[in-house]
């Protein structure tokens, strides 16, 4: 099937769906598409897998029932034909109830976990949804060409999905910031990578990309296998971003049943063990969060923010001498009134080597909210090194770099512009080169700060006088984004004095 043709059966297949009344939001079409596509995607690799047990003469176990296979129950026989309110009860009353209790192997599981509670809406037209089916139908996923052509499509839908959604920030980190981070750890066939905020599963797939690419043509067959079955580990705690991470992941190559549907935070983080741990993590846990405090008693310091709690997670999970790259709500740099992220940072110190951190502009999560320039964010990246003797390595100095342009616009169309400072960012980094824009601090200062890891570019008043509009306008949305964080914590400070003097007023 040539580009095009892919091209446009897939979009017709969007297109389709959106005309039903309970698919109005991209984030309802994104949905119906995904788990019609996994099905009949899961079917094409089970003809894979048959085929290549039959040339071995041995034989082969089907993980679908023949009657829920996806060439069975869309089969365009006239006289066999499900459609209208016919298709819509199959799906309801059997074929989703059956996905939902399967159980005997790991892909099984997985499935299940997929179909949980998603769809989490059916559509209301069963026309409209035959018509879907068919569109899918005539997408091959058997050539590697039409595989490779339709996650890029699909990308661009998880792209799109970020620009307009909403709550795109749950699904879609911008494609340049991770294929940065993946660069700058450098993940390595043998090791084992995880995302605890997998998402639409951004981090893992480039990871997957980046470490075939080092190998090229020369991937051994025994290499492929790990990649397939002991690389790739996820979890996602919601319903619709796990579908969209294993179908991203399946699109590009990797069927892996090491993704969970989990509340990632409600792990004991003090019961790990090295058995637990990975070498490489790379992740965006979400901005701004909350949990419940039966859940904040996971952690040796407490806080209903999912943003301090993760980072004590992905400190607990990194492996003896593994590496972590991250995306950080810029709040837990600077925040040191709160014991939570006072404890955690002190404790990443001295028991990691926190090596480097980057400064994002204001704009770069522009499609995490629905109006404005969305939260400040850094990139961490510390490792996991200890000594002849055991003993941890703790930080040292800090490399920092304060990046203004990232090659999109920082709204929420993000367009790409010519303007980027990631490459200049990348090849200072490794060389801890010190320019206008990056420079290093011993960790004796850090702690004099009380432990404020924030990004202060002492050269500031210099690289002033070579920026752009662009990047001072950012500065400034940034700096308004911090004072509205710092009013609420005020707000928050306030209220239990308002709500008891009120008390005392009315006695």
């Amino acid at each position: 099937m040539s580009r095009e043709t892919l091209n446009t059966q897939f979009w017709q297949a969007c297109k389709i769906l959106r005309q039903d009344d309970n698919t109005n939001s991209l984030l309802d079409y994104v949905e119906q598409i995904s788990w019609l596509l996994f099905l009949k995607c899961l079917e094409d690799f089970e003809n894979k897998r048959r085929a290549e047990a039959d040339y071995e003469k041995k034989s082969h176990s089907p993980i679908l029932a023949q009657r829920y296979q996806w060439s069975t129950w869309t089969n365009p026989d006239p006289s066999k034909k499900l459609t209208g309110k016919d298709l819509i009860k199959f799906l309801a009353d059997d074929l989703f109830p059956y996905l939902r209790g399967l159980q005997g192997n790991s892909a099984r599981s997985v499935i299940r976990g997929l179909f949980e509670d998603a769809p989490s809406k059916m559509l209301k037209d069963g026309a409209i949804l035959r018509d879907a089916i068919d569109a899918v139908q005539q997408i091959n996923f058997e050539t590697a060409d039409d595989v490779h052509t339709l996650s890029h499509l699909y990308e661009s839908m998880l792209a799109k999905l970020g620009r307009e959604g909403g709550m795109g920030g749950e699904f879609y980190t911008p494609r340049p910031i991770i294929e940065f981070i993946v660069r700058l750890v450098n993940p390595k066939i043998g090791e084992t990578v995880y995302d605890p905020a997998m998402g639409s599963a951004g981090f893992l797939v480039e990871a997957y990309k980046h470490m075939r690419a080092a190998k090229g043509t020369r991937i051994l067959p025994k290499d492929e296998k790990r990649l397939q079955e002991e690389t790739f580990y996820g979890q996602e705690k919601k319903a619709l971003p796990y579908l969209l991470g294993c179908m991203n992941m399946i699109l590009h190559g990797v069927f892996s049943s090491n993704l969970r549907r989990h509340n990632t935070l409600g792990d004991d983080v003090r019961k790990f063990t090295e058995k637990d741990r990975f070498d490489v993590i790379l992740t965006n846990p979400p901005f701004g969060g909350t949990e419940h405090e039966s859940v904040t008693a996971n952690f040796p310091y407490p806080s209903k923010a999912t943003s301090i709690t993760f980072l004590q997670h992905i400190m607990k999970k990194v492996a003896r001498g593994g590496r972590v790259g991250m995306v950080i709500d810029e709040g837990v740099l600077f925040k040191s009134s709160e014991s939570a992220y006072f404890q955690t940072k002190k404790e990443l110190l001295e028991q990691f080597n926190l090596h480097t951190i980057i400064s994002l502009p204001a704009g770069v999560f522009a499609n995490a909210v629905a109006s404005g320039t969305g939260p400040k964010t850094d990139l961490l990246f510390f490792d996991r090194e200890l000594d002849r003797a055991g003993n941890p390595v703790g930080t040292k100095e800090i490399w920092y770099y304060e990046v203004e342009a990232v090659g999109f616009s920082l709204t929420k169309t993000q367009r790409p512009i010519a303007e980027n400072d990631l490459p200049d960012c990348m090849a200072k980094a490794r060389k801890r080169e010190i320019s206008e824009r990056s420079w290093i601090v011993p960790v004796e200062e850090i702690i004099k700060r009380n432990y404020d890891l924030s990004a202060i570019n002492p050269n500031a008043d210099k690289a002033v006088k070579h920026r752009s509009p662009a990047a001072i306008a950012a500065d400034i949305a940034s700096k308004e984004q911090r004072i509205l964080e710092i009013m609420q914590e005020i707000q928050e400070i306030l209220e239990p004095a308002s709500v008891a003097a009120s008390a005392e007023a009315s006695t």
